[in-house]
C-alpha cells in the first residue's frame, strides 16, 4: 500500500503479551510454528506487507522468546499485568503520541490474515475517514462472540458481548474479530477515558466503539470474505487446523495458476514458493519457502525440496528425493532415493538410485558441481568440494573424491574379487 499524504502515518500494534497456557509448552504460543515460521513472524510480517510505517509488538509473559523472533525489526511495548486489550493497547501509547493517520491492531496468535484484506480495512478507513473502521465476519453459528450492533446509517453503534445481549442482539450474525484500524489522536483520547468497570477489572477496546459513538465520530466496517482470515491459535489443535487451512490455500493458488497438484490433502507447499505452468506434484511432496522450480515438471511422490533449491524446466525429481540449496538445470531427471545438497547441476543430466553428495564433512557444507548431459551410475557418493565436467560418466558404487575433468569417465571402487567359500 503506498501512502501518499506524509500525515497518513500507518502504525501497527500487535498484541504479543498473552500466556497461551493452552498451548501446554514451555514455549510462547507466538514462537509455535506453520510452515517453518513463527506466528508472531508471521502477523509481523503481514503488518509490514501493507506499508506499516512502525509495528510495535506488545510483550509480556516469556518476552525474551518474542523477541529473539522479531529481534529489532519492530518496537516493543511491555504488559506486566495481562489487564485487558485496551490496557495492552496503552502500553503503546508511548509510540502513538503526537502522530497523525492510523493504527492498526492485530494479535499475535491470528497469524493468517491476508494482506489483502488489511489493506482493505485500511484504505476504506482513510477513504471513509472513519475514526475506527472493524474487521468482522457473518457467522452463521455465532455464539459466543460479541455482536456488532449498526445504526440505520451503518456506523457501528456498539459491541455487544453474547452474555450481554439481549434475544434480539443475538440474532445478529455480524460478529468482531478484534482486527481495528483506528485514527490514532482519537484512539489515544479514548484510551484515556477508559475504566476497568466489569467483573474482570479489565479495559476492553470495545469500549473504545462507543467511546466515540458518544462523541458523534463515524465508524465502520470491513466484512471479513473468508472468515478462516480471522482464527486465532490457542491449543495445539488449532494450530494444525490454521495450518491445514493455510495448506489448502497456498495449493489452491498454485493449482489456479496451472499446476496440477495429484492430493492436495497430502501436499505441503510453504509460503513463496513459484512452481511454472503444466508442472506435476504428486502426493506426499514438501515444498520449502524459496524454492523454484520451472515448467512441465515431475515432483514426487515423497520429495523434499528443501530451502534455496532452484529446479529447471522438464525437470523429473521423483520419489524418495531429497534436494537442498541445488541448481537443477533443464532436463535432468533424479528418478529416486537421492540426496543432492549444495549442489549445481547442468542440463540433460542422469542421477542413478543411491547417488548422494557428502556435502557436510563435520564443519562446513562444501559445494559439488556437475556440468551438462553427465551421467552417474547408481550408489555413487559425490564426497564433496568435487567438479564434474560436462559429458562424464561416473561409474555405479563409486566414491568420488576427486575432480572428473570433461568427456571423462570416473571409477573409484575396489576390484570385484570371487574367492572360494569357506568350510563351516
Amino acid at each position: 500500500m503506498i501512502i501518499e499524504d506524509e500525515e497518513k502515518t500507518v502504525i501497527t500494534v500487535i498484541m504479543a503479551a498473552g500466556k497461551g497456557t493452552r498451548m501446554k509448552s514451555n514455549k510462547s504460543k507466538l514462537v509455535h510454528k506453520i510452515y517453518d515460521k513463527e506466528l508472531v513472524k508471521r502477523v509481523t510480517e503481514v503488518a509490514k506487507s501493507i506499508g506499516s510505517d512502525e509495528v510495535i509488538a506488545v510483550v509480556g509473559h516469556l518476552k525474551e522468546q518474542v523477541e529473539e523472533v522479531l529481534g529489532d525489526t519492530v518496537k516493543y511495548a511491555y504488559q506486566e499485568e495481562l489487564l485487558g486489550t485496551g490496557h495492552a493497547v496503552m502500553q503503546a501509547s508511548k509510540y502513538l503520541e503526537g502522530k497523525k493517520g492510523k493504527v492498526i491492531i492485530l494479535y499475535g496468535d491470528v497469524p493468517i490474515l491476508r494482506k489483502n484484506t488489511l489493506e482493505n480495512l485500511v484504505t476504506k478507513s482513510f477513504k471513509n475517514k472513519e475514526y475506527a473502521t472493524l474487521l468482522t465476519a457473518i457467522y452463521e453459528n455465532p455464539t459466543g462472540y460479541g455482536r456488532i450492533i449498526r445504526d440505520e446509517g451503518g456506523n457501528i453503534k456498539a459491541i455487544v458481548e453474547e452474555k450481554d445481549a439481549n434475544m434480539f442482539e443475538k440474532e445478529i450474525k455480524e460478529i468482531n474479530s478484534g482486527i481495528y484500524c483506528f485514527d490514532i489522536e482519537e484512539l489515544l483520547s479514548a484510551l484515556k477515558q477508559l475504566k476497568p468497570n466489569n467483573v474482570q477489572g479489565e479495559y476492553y477496546l470495545t469500549d473504545v466503539i462507543k467511546i466515540m459513538n458518544d462523541k458523534g465520530l463515524k465508524t465502520g466496517a470491513v466484512i471479513v470474505e473468508d472468515n478462516t482470515e480471522i482464527l486465532g491459535v490457542n491449543d495445539r489443535a488449532q494450530l494444525e487446523l490454521l495450518t491445514r487451512v493455510l495448506r489448502m490455500r497456498i495449493n489452491a493458488e498454485h493449482m489456479r495458476k496451472g499446476v496440477t497438484i495429484e492430493d492436495a490433502n497430502a501436499t505441503y507447499i510453504h509460503d513463496n514458493v513459484e512452481i511454472g505452468i503444466d508442472t506435476i506434484i504428486h502426493p506426499n511432496t514438501t515444498i520449502k519457502s524459496g524454492v523454484i522450480i520451472g515448467n512441465n515438471c515431475e515432483i514426487g511422490p515423497n520429495a523434499y525440496i528443501r530451502e534455496g533449491s532452484v529446479i529447471g524446466n522438464n525437470v523429473k525429481i521423483g520419489n524418495c528425493v531429497e534436494i537442498k540449496k541445488t541448481k537443477i538445470g533443464d532436463r535432468t531427471k533424479v528418478p529416486h532415493f537421492i540426496y543432492l545438497g549444495n549442489t549445481e547441476i547442468g542440463s540433460d543430466c542422469n542421477v542413478g538410485c543411491g547417488t548422494i553428495t557428502c556435502n557436510y564433512d563435520g564443519k562446513n557444507k562444501n559445494e559439488t558441481k556437475i556440468g551438462d548431459r553427465a551421467f552417474i551410475g547408481s550408489n555413487v557418493n559425490l564426497v564433496a568440494p568435487v567438479t564434474l565436467g560436462d559429458d562424464v560418466l561416473i561409474a555405479a558404487g563409486s566414491t568420488i573424491t576427486e575432480d572428473v575433468p570433461t568427456g571423462k569417465m570416473g571409477i573409484a571402487r575396489e576390484r570385484q574379487i570371487n574367492k572360494d567359500k569357506k568350510s563351516k
